[in-house]
């Protein structure tokens, strides 16, 4: 269990430290288009060379059959449009902002049970939301009109990558789990990078743009974006259960909001940092175990 809380937490790190590296790539020049195509073009090379090395040396067969591939590489699409919202969301916002704008797919996942399987939320669950909208608050540095330089078009991306990142866990717990993790991983970032190629075409693969240095940060955003972090997580959660693994991964909160003031000078105040504290409390609240009818709240 210690083991997968590890995989579980470093996951969460991988993908904070990755809203700073794209900021700093946008200021080299790059593009929307370039850095999101980059990520999953370099991370599907990734992980179907990573399988193909475990199918040549470990003798591991992999079963691929259109009936259990085309949902996993749909559910790809969502993870693409988490990346082109997310990172167009911090294209036009700061990226302590854009990362708490991402955040909110918290209380989204609670939204789309309630729509999709008439599941309401726990009384703790509701004070949690409280909890986070009023973290936002503080976080977002919004309480006064002053504060607010932000374009209405970037939060408005902000949202609606939390909306898909909501969508992308709810689809991702239920689609593709008799595979290894691997070969789910493969395939999702497969159809994520069709998915962004059609809304994209591949240009920076022929314009040379991979010769002046984007190369080097496809591997970079492959590697944190969609490598460890999929791959920690398939190995991490089933060993530490879907709660403690909902509090650990909200450590992607603190680390993108510390690299953010820490590489790209990102003003954080004292109160901002209170807000942050809030949220990662409403997350552990809106987690913890509940107690069994008549009995004590179990560990």
């Amino acid at each position: 269990m210690i083991k997968g809380a590890i995989l579980v937490f470093l996951g969460a790190c991988s993908f904070g430290i990755l809203t700073t590296l794209v900021k700093i790539s946008y200021s080299e020049g790059f593009t929307l288009a370039e850095v999101t195509g980059a990520q999953v073009f370099f991370g599907a090379v990734i992980l179907w060379l990573i399988l193909a090395g475990r199918a040549l040396f470990q003798n591991i067969k992999f079963n691929f059959t259109w009936k259990n591939s085309w949902k996993v590489l749909l559910t790809g699409i969502s993870t693409g449009l988490v990346s082109l919202f997310y990172y167009k969301s911090i294209q036009e916002l700061p990226a302590s902002i854009g990362i708490l704008l991402l955040m909110q797919f918290t209380w989204i996942s609670m939204l789309l049970e309630i729509v999709i399987h008439r599941k309401f939320p726990t009384r703790m669950q509701w004070i949690s939301v409280i909890f986070i909208l009023f973290g936002t608050y503080l976080a977002g540095n919004v309480y006064s009109l002053d504060n607010i330089p932000f374009s209405l078009e970037g939060i408005g991306y902000g949202f609606l990558a939390g909306f898909f990142y909501a969508v992308f866990i709810w689809a991702n717990g239920r689609v593709g789990n008799a595979l290894i993790p691997v070969q789910k991983s493969a395939m999702m970032i497969t159809g994520a990078c069709l998915f962004i190629f059609v809304i994209f075409p591949p240009e920076f693969l022929w314009n040379g743009s991979l010769s002046a240095g984007l190369w080097s940060w496809g591997l970079i955003f492959a590697l944190f974006g969609t490598v460890i972090p999929p791959l920690f997580y398939a190995y991490g959660i089933p060993q530490t259960g879907v709660g403690l693994s909902s509090i650990l991964s909200s450590a992607e909160l603190p680390v993108a909001v510390f690299f953010s003031s820490w590489l790209l000078a990102e003003e954080v105040t004292c109160l901002q940092w209170v807000g942050v504290a809030t949220i990662l409390f409403a997350i552990v609240v809106a987690n913890r175990p509940l107690p069994p009818k008549g009995g004590k709240r179990t560990e």
